[in-house]
């Protein structure tokens, strides 16, 4: 019979598990949502797909480049709490992930978990009692790409250079790691964003009772500045304040092309959890 997407949707919104999963035990129950639901649960399936429903917001992040360093792949694999992600199943697990994802040159999840890698999540969920999510990849090309990660696996970067060479790409890489830049050029800043920082500075100017004249020359100032601080290329070299990446990469006869920085757990909505609370809560108090 033919599974519609909606039977997929439903299906994955009750139990937490990914679109081929819930597809092929729709196919095996003849489309009937509730006995595929019975037939998971009797797999084991079910069981860790409740924990799917919690916030996995630790992990690590994780980074592989081509022997000939022309293309790179990020990713990021959360955790519940951080001490799950330092135990070695569940490192074996990223690294799994990350050469499958390489090797295929993979950012869709659903594609890359697609059978074995889904089987061996859920199995590593229901072993350390914790969700485990893949949450996104990344992929950059380019005549130089280069890495880093910190040693805490939690921020890793990637960056693509037209010249220079990996030695310059990495230090680059390092500092982006450090020094979060929005963007490699200032022209690159977000119209909108640009005018939401100019809105804050004239409110912020006003304030001081200046003139108008010298307010709009406040204004003009903060918004350069801004834009320097997180504009990569105009940013003091980690490294050596004394110069700007922009003339490292210069002086190495360079041009910087993109970067993506991932860092573990960002734009990740945490749950504040009131323990005091909770146990009152539990004793009736």
């Amino acid at each position: 019979m033919t599974i519609t997407a909606a039977q997929v949707k439903e299906l994955r919104d009750r139990t937490g598990l990914g679109m081929m999963e819930c597809k092929k035990a729709l196919v095996e129950a003849d489309g009937d949502i509730e006995k595929a639901i019975e037939e998971l649960r009797k797999s084991g399936q079910a069981k860790a797909a409740k924990k799917a429903g919690r916030i996995a917001a630790e992990g690590v992040v994780a980074v592989k480049v081509a022997d000939d360093a022309k293309f790179g792949m990020l990713i990021e694999v959360n955790s519940e709490t951080d001490f799950v992600a330092r135990d070695d199943n569940f490192l074996d697990f990223v690294n799994t992930v990350t050469k499958r994802a390489f090797d295929a040159k993979q950012t869709d999840i659903d594609a890359l978990m697609d059978g074995e890698l889904e089987t061996t999540r859920l199995a590593l969920m229901q072993k350390i009692g914790e969700n485990i999510s893949v949450r996104r990849t990344a992929t950059l090309e380019g005549d130089v790409v280069g890495s880093y990660v910190h040693g805490n696996q939690r921020i890793a970067v990637l960056v693509s250079l037209e010249g220079g060479n990996a030695e310059l790409a990495k230090d680059i890489a390092m500092h982006i790691a450090a020094m979060s830049p929005q963007v490699v050029n200032k022209e690159e800043m977000q119209a909108d964003l640009v005018e939401k920082e100019r809105e804050i500075f004239r409110a912020q100017a006003l304030d001081s009772g200046k003139p108008p004249e010298i307010v709009e020359k406040m204004i003009v100032g903060r918004v350069n500045k801004f834009l320097a601080e997180n504009s990569l290329v105009e940013q003091p070299f980690v490294k050596n304040l004394d110069i700007t990446i922009g003339k490292l990469a210069s002086d190495a006869d360079a041009t910087i092309k993109r970067f993506i920085r991932f860092e573990v757990g960002e734009g990740i909505e945490k749950k504040e959890v009131d323990f005091a609370a909770e146990v009152r809560a539990q004793a009736g108090m």
